[in-house]
């Protein structure tokens, strides 16, 4: 939905919370069955029958983070039936236990756990299950950036990017879109947000997309980001190039990064600020294109992040600080 659709739904929800009066509630019915447990069989067919048609991971062992949520009854037993051999943890929940210290916001437990194991890969969900990051065998964390890096290769060597695009947000790293760039793809960035790159997808008609955080999204096979979507589509992608993930993810190289929040006490835009303007692209001129600059306003706290990219971190945390410093001098509090 478009940001003014979301507005209008938003209105009338409230509306109705003032008067007091409900929303009605959706009619769903499959006489004889549970509806829990036969949405779950159907989703569950959906992933088996129709995303992984023809995959088959014997001899793979996989562990599975399920952040105690909504994979905990899904993943394990559907790589199972794929021919996996299954190491499940956090995979219990209780209704209090979600993301508690495990899945993708904490995936510590599961490198120590691939390593011991000896796992071929390990995989980690957040608690809906709507993104999913990755550990190798040598138990390095995978993120989105990288996945979409090890997807888009596969995918474009197939056929399945048509225009070379490859959609992601401002906070991929600018390592990704070099990776790319060697291989003729093209990286187009949105504003933070799956809905944004969602949008784009749509509207250029590209085959993937995501987010640094594990959100990646194939039009063509749901309109949304889902963990085990992702999983599955890169377990196949291993599969078919007879290769571990660490070799997959290999020439993508994550340049340093650094971030400074600083205070202001108005979100005027930047371009009119003359001081600011001028040291932007005095930054810009020196990072050239092995360095990127992110400046923008944060949605929710009277803060301007100042993001920059490079080579070299003790370089990047001086343009950062020197930026920082005329920020605060020209819109930080009195």
């Amino acid at each position: 939905l478009d940001d003014e659709t979301e507005r209008l739904i938003e209105a009338d929800i409230l509306a109705r919370t003032e008067k007091k009066s409900p929303a009605p509630a959706a009619e769903v019915h499959l006489p004889g069955e549970n509806l829990e447990s036969a949405l779950r069989s159907r989703y569950a067919d959906f992933l088996q029958y129709e995303i992984a048609q023809g995959l088959f991971l014997n001899n793979q062992t996989i562990v599975v983070d399920a952040a105690n949520g909504a994979a905990s009854a899904l993943a394990p037993p559907l790589f199972e039936r794929l021919g996996a051999s299954v190491v499940a943890i956090n995979d219990m929940p209780d209704g209090r236990n979600i993301n508690r210290d495990c899945g993708s916001l904490h995936v510590e437990g599961l490198q120590q756990k691939v390593i011991a194991t000896g796992a071929d890969i390990g995989v980690a969900f957040d608690g809906d299950a709507d993104r999913s990051l990755f550990v190798d065998a040598k138990g390095r964390f995978v993120d989105g950036d990288a996945t979409l890096w090890a997807l888009g290769k596969y995918m474009h060597a197939r056929g399945q990017l048509s225009n070379g695009l490859v959609v992601a947000t401002v906070m991929s790293n600018i390592g990704l879109e070099i990776a790319l760039r060697s291989r003729g793809l093209r990286l187009l960035r949105t504003d933070v947000g799956d809905k944004y790159v969602l949008e784009e997808l749509v509207r250029t008609g590209s085959g993937l997309g995501g987010e640094q955080s594990g959100h990646i999204i194939f039009p063509h096979l749901s309109l949304a980001g889902d963990g085990l979507i992702t999983t599955l589509c890169l377990l196949r992608a291993v599969k078919d190039e007879g290769k571990p993930l660490d070799v997959l993810t290999e020439g993508f190289q994550r340049y340093p990064q650094v971030l400074v929040n600083v205070e202001v006490r108005e979100k005027r835009p930047f371009v009119e600020v003359e001081q600011i303007q001028k040291l932007v692209q005095e930054t810009e001129s020196q990072l050239g294109d092995s360095g990127r600059l992110l400046l923008r306003y944060s949605g929710t706290e009277p803060l301007a992040r100042v993001m920059i990219e490079g080579r070299d971190q003790v370089t990047i945390e001086a343009y950062a600080r020197d930026l920082a410093i005329v920020i605060q001098q020209t819109l930080g509090p009195k």
